[in-house]
């Protein structure tokens, strides 16, 4: 916002709500700024987008970025979301496809892999549906394990050791991106390989694949900007994310005693030693 002019206590003033992983919260934060008469909502997320819709028909929101706006019903187009509603997707079937992928490359032998999943996301029921394609055409059977904070990281992934699972996949969500150090820390403890998203690998995890979020939250700075100017959002199209990265821990490889392929290091865009 700073490189496009703005200036807090100057020119724009931000009101900020943050809900901790606590998606109970969301419906009560979007009805609070939508009291205050913001000129634009910002969020990211599925569970904040739908929120700040209900809140709100004729203040305009910005998502951050968003698994899958389409299949969130919070567009009908990208070309022409109309409405309120306009921002940056990624389209989390084709990443979680993708994921299975380098999974299934770097451990050829992988065959069971456990799903880390936030139990209170009210997205979590339609993750494993969406999985299951890709699951099926690399002949992987997924588990789902459900935890609603990180006191309960240990026992989930305890429970994927004694259901056999062979390698973890952990969703993207506030609460567990927010908690990624913990979730790696049980990762490790149990001995499991693990992918997910940048962070996950910074903390700790295996490997990364996703999408450069702080490159869409700029983007959001724009799409800010230019409704400020008077666009209408639901004339703004919806971004595709095009810059994904993928990232390997050979420090945990170390410790998990794994080999990663070749093939797989010459693909990474970061390594860390």
């Amino acid at each position: 916002m700073r490189e496009l002019g703005y200036e807090e206590g100057k020119n724009v003033v931000i009101e900020f709500r943050w809900a901790e992983g606590k998606y109970g919260r969301l419906p009560d934060f979007a009805a609070e700024l939508v009291r205050l008469k913001v000129d634009v909502i910002v969020t990211h997320g599925t569970p904040g987008a739908r929120a700040a819709m209900r809140a709100t028909t004729t203040i305009p929101i910005v998502v951050a970025t968003v698994g899958d706006a389409i299949a969130s019903g919070l567009v009908t187009s990208l070309a022409r979301p109309g409405g309120n509603v306009t921002g940056s997707t990624y389209f989390d079937r084709e990443t979680v496809a993708k994921r299975l992928e380098v999974l299934r490359d770097a451990l050829p032998r992988t065959r069971r892999v456990g799903v880390l999943l936030n139990a209170t996301n009210p997205v979590s029921p339609q993750i494993l549906q969406a999985m299951s394609p890709a699951a099926k055409s690399l002949k992987m059977e997924l588990q789902q394990f459900g935890v609603r904070g990180p006191e309960e990281f240990n026992g989930a992934f305890s429970a994927m050791v004694a259901k056999r699972v062979d390698a973890v996949m952990i969703y993207e969500d506030a609460m567990l991106i927010g908690n990624a150090k913990a979730a790696m820390d049980a990762a490790l403890i149990t001995r499991l390989p693990s992918i997910g998203r940048l962070e996950f690998a910074e903390a700790g995890g295996l490997m990364a694949y996703g999408v450069n979020v702080l490159e869409m939250w700029r983007r959001a700075a724009i799409f800010v900007d230019k409704i400020l100017k008077g666009a209408k959002p639901g004339d703004l199209p919806v971004e595709r994310a095009t810059r994904f990265e993928l990232v390997i821990n050979m420090k945990t490889a170390k410790t998990l005693g794994l080999k990663i392929p070749n093939s797989i290091l010459v693909r990474a865009d970061r390594v860390i030693e």
